[in-house]
């Protein structure tokens, strides 16, 4: 196993590799490194220039000279800062969406931790994108790209190797980590977990924690049902999404990290209760203001 100072390298199949960072708070992700005989693709770029230095590293040590194909699953800026570090003729690939959206957020998740240390990110747009489906062929390894519709956002996509049965769920689903649907769709959620769990994936690696087997699919559905079970009560209550995560007091996932995301979940789901469609924009910067109020202080993150 290959260590950096920012993560670890963990093979999960001839040529396939998950690059798990340690816990750190908001913004430390995972990756994952597909080794063809043409190519190399590489699933998300890490959140700061020194951290996708650290990834980049390892593929150049797993595949050196082999042309890069980089996966966004999504446009937040945890896993697509990195694009920057990547070589120019790199083609980055994301969904449609991922593309417009990360040309309308730019760098701004920057703003929301000034301690951090974002200094030389470019922002660095997909360069292909897919609307459904598109599958990449780096040389010896099927791999399948697939739009689970509104999840985590409106623009998620994961990737999947038929054989050997590896998903890379991106934040679709979370490993020991509270999830996170301000900006994507409980009811798309609980959809998109259907249809992974159909692919019979072995293993999965998550935008976050730990990889795990097909189980982690089912312990994101458990805290999704629990959260929509929560919204009902308090629209039914009258209580405002911060005042409804306060009372949680019987909240069984209270032990994962980031226990603040609750609020900002229940903002979501509050809005899908009372009949807005899945995805539909809620400004984040007011709900993420009640976030810090919850967890009484600025949002933790390592990076």
């Amino acid at each position: 196993m290959t260590t950096t100072p920012f993560g670890r390298l963990l093979p999960l199949a001839p040529a396939v590799f998950a690059y798990i960072q340690p816990p750190g708070g908001w913004c430390v992700g995972n990756a994952g490194i597909i080794v063809g005989t043409e190519r190399v693709v590489v699933v998300d770029t890490a959140a700061t220039r020194a951290r996708a230095q650290a990834l980049l590293a390892c593929v150049h040590r797993l595949a050196p000279g082999r042309p890069h194909i980089v996966v966004n699953t999504h446009h937040h800026g945890d896993h697509v800062f990195g694009n920057c570090v990547f070589p120019p003729e790199a083609e980055i690939v994301a969904h449609e969406t991922a593309r417009s959206e990360m040309a309308r957020t730019g760098l701004a998740m920057r703003d929301l931790w000034p301690q951090a240390d974002f200094s030389g990110i470019d922002l660095r747009l997909p360069t292909r994108t897919l609307r459904d489906r598109l599958t990449l062929d780096p040389g010896g390894t099927r791999v399948e790209l697939l739009h689970v519709g509104p999840a985590h956002t409106t623009n998620d996509v994961v990737v999947w190797l038929p054989q050997p049965r590896v998903l890379f769920a991106g934040d679709v689903a979370f490993s020991g980590r509270t999830p996170f649907v301000l900006m994507g769709s409980v009811t798309g959620s609980l959809r998109a977990l259907a249809s992974l769990r159909a692919l019979r994936p072995q293993v999965v690696v998550s935008g976050h924690g730990e990889v795990a087997g097909p189980e982690v699919l089912d312990a994101t559905e458990a805290y999704l049902r629990w959260l929509r079970r929560e919204a009902a009560r308090g629209v039914g209550a009258g209580i405002p999404p911060l005042e409804a995560a306060r009372r949680a007091a019987d909240n069984p996932f209270r032990s994962l990290p980031e226990p603040e995301r609750l609020v900002a979940n229940l903002h979501r789901a509050y809005a899908e209760e009372r009949g807005e469609p899945a995805g539909a924009y809620l400004p984040s910067r007011p709900v993420t203001d009640e976030m810090v109020l919850l967890h009484g202080g600025p949002l933790s993150t390592s990076v």
